[in-house]
């Protein structure tokens, strides 16, 4: 997925000398631990064992002090079947900044690991054995990143079945102890669904994946083209952008542009993941892409302009003007999103791009990019820049902060959006160990990663007395998903009862949420549908109506009347 594969790796290095020899093909252990009812008391006592090896990647306590990601609330996170799949296939479904890592020194020595911290002096990797490596950056010779995980793939080879089985039994007990929650407005322990779901019609009759086959899939946006209400152009993460049109009597799609060649998708929530369009887009022909590419073997994300043919068919062919550029310091959590707002300039987010627990501090740093929503003017170039800095932005006159700062504080903020009636600005920020949030961000606002995830407590390393930090509209636990996507603010039916919600929902459950807020405080949360496909992001055309986009290739909108 762009951002967002399932969390749970189990990283081991070595098992013991046996291999084969319980003698049963992979999906033996999958049916029989789909099949039967494990022991928890068994799982635990093999999940500690030594010849397991599990707890030495692994903390269960939420203290993720090992290289593995941490389990603590497994149960509520994820299903059955995908903590079976874990184990089975642990290189496919690694979490983001949990992928092998190999440093090569000049001596000529390697090590390799998962990243622990990066920093101008240092790199820190934490191998299996849980012990902790620091290479000087100067004996750095070259730092190469791998989806594939420590994990070998036939661990599981050295259990039964039985066995296998009692190990996802307490896997699947790991859930959120109630005791350890602080029930909140913004933070309810239920969220409840609504008697009547809405429906989701599916608005192209076939999935958008590439000409490689069904199996290539990764759709990271659509969105509608302004003035041109049948007409979308659809985002795949490697690079592809189809023109789609879907009217009453007709259907059809082309590919518009394509940047596979230049675009970086290979590692982590990387790739083509937004468009969007210029306020005057029917005048200038204007629209603006948000990417990542590799240079020199880091990853960097890319802001350009580009221009539409004069039909309005096609891109127009000319070079693309390159807006903005940020490096990231490892290959997580880069945003992903950009939406011109009420008064004419470009927002855009980026994360803090790893590596996890923001060790080095970025959203709290207002000298670097990372962590923040930025404001930018696009009409405008000020010396030096491709860009113009609104004269009203919070940050412009400060010597110790990017004048391009809107907000600061967030962790890997995927999708935002403005209240076409209000203005508000809702964010949804992905989290860390403990639950997902959305935000309605304010000018010059703290929104508090990495001092709090959500209303938790999560560092006091970079806390300041002197901050503010602005607390989250709404938040959920690992109960209900591990995962936000962002939507919108629905106006499409004045008339209707969610007329006024906030339509969010979670990429892994799949779960859709509707919620309302008067005067920055939670006032009601639902869960108001599911999606069949994992929910990579939303769309609102200029009618109001909104619409729901799967990672596997289908767009469907979002039928409101099914109340």
């Amino acid at each position: 997925m762009i951002r967002r594969a399932p969390i749970v790796c189990l990283l081991v290095l070595t098992f013991p000398v046996g291999g084969h020899a319980q003698g049963h093909p992979p999906d033996d252990y999958r049916q029989h631990a789909l099949r039967h009812d494990g022991d928890v008391t068994r799982g635990k006592a093999l999940f500690n064992a030594a010849r397991a090896l599990c707890s030495n990647c692994h903390s269960v306590d939420g203290s993720a002090s090992k290289a593995g990601p941490d389990l603590f609330a497994a149960g509520d996170a994820f299903g059955r079947r995908d903590l079976i799949e874990a184990v089975l296939n642990p290189s496919s479904t690694i979490a983001p900044g949990y992928g092998t890592v190999t440093v090569e020194t000049k001596s000529g020595e390697s090590f390799l690991g998962t990243l622990k911290q990066k920093t101008e002096s240092k790199i820190e990797l934490m191998g299996v054995d849980g012990k902790l490596v620091s290479i000087a950056a100067a004996d750095v010779a070259a730092q190469s990143g791998s989806p594939v995980s420590l994990m070998p793939e036939p661990l599981f080879a050295s259990f039964s079945r039985e066995e296998f089985t009692d190990l996802i039994e307490y896997l699947v007990s790991l859930k959120l102890p109630e005791s350890t929650t602080v029930s909140r407005i913004g933070a309810p322990r239920e969220i409840l669904p609504i008697a009547n779901p809405v429906d989701l019609e599916p608005v192209f009759a076939e999935p958008f994946v590439l000409p490689r086959g069904a199996a290539e899939t990764g759709l990271s946006s659509a969105r509608q083209v302004p003035g041109s209400p049948d007409v979308f152009l659809v985002l795949h993460q490697k690079g592809t952008i189809w023109r789609a049109e879907k009217s009453p009597t007709k259907e059809s799609r082309s590919v518009f542009l394509n940047l596979e060649v230049e675009v970086f998708s290979d590692r982590g929530p990387n790739g083509l993941l937004d468009v969007t369009f210029h306020p005057k887009f029917r005048e200038n022909r204007k629209y603006y892409l948000f990417y990542q590419v590799l240079e020199g073997g880091q990853v960097v994300t890319r802001i350009v302009e580009r221009r539409f043919s004069d039909d309005f068919e096609g891109d127009s062919g000319e070079p693309g003007r390159e807006v903005m550029k940020i490096a990231s310091v490892a290959e997580d959590h880069s945003g992903g999103c950009l939406a011109f707002g009420p008064d004419g300039f470009l927002y855009l987010v980026m994360g803090d791009t790893g590596p996890h627990h923001d060790p080095n501090g970025h959203a709290q740093n207002l000298q670097l990019l990372l962590g923040k929503m930025m404001r930018i003017d696009v009409d405008r170039q000020a010396a030096g820049l491709a860009y113009a800095i609104p004269e009203d932005n919070p940050f412009r006159d400060r010597p110790d902060a990017r004048p391009e700062i809107w907000a600061y504080g967030l962790r890997n903020p995927w999708r935002f959006c403005f209240d076409r009636l209000t203005g508000d600005l809702w964010v949804a920020d992905v989290g860390q160990d403990r639950g997902e949030e959305v935000d309605i961000i304010h000018r010059g606002e703290n929104c508090g990663w990495n001092v709090y995830e959500g209303f938790e407590p999560f560092s006091n390393q970079y806390r300041r007395d002197d901050q503010t930090y602005a607390q989250p509209l709404f938040a959920y636990g690992r109960k209900y998903g591990n995962s936000i996507t962002g939507g919108h603010v629905f106006r499409g039916d004045k008339t209707s009862s969610f007329y006024g919600a906030y339509v969010c929902g979670d990429f892994n459950s799949k779960l859709l949420f509707g919620l309302t807020q008067k005067d920055g405080t939670l006032t009601a949360v639902r869960q108001i549908g599911t999606i069949s496909q994992r929910l990579v992001s939303f769309s609102e055309d200029d009618a109001g109506n909104l619409y729901a986009i799967g990672y596997e290739g289908m767009i469907y909108k979002i039928d409101f009347t099914t109340e």
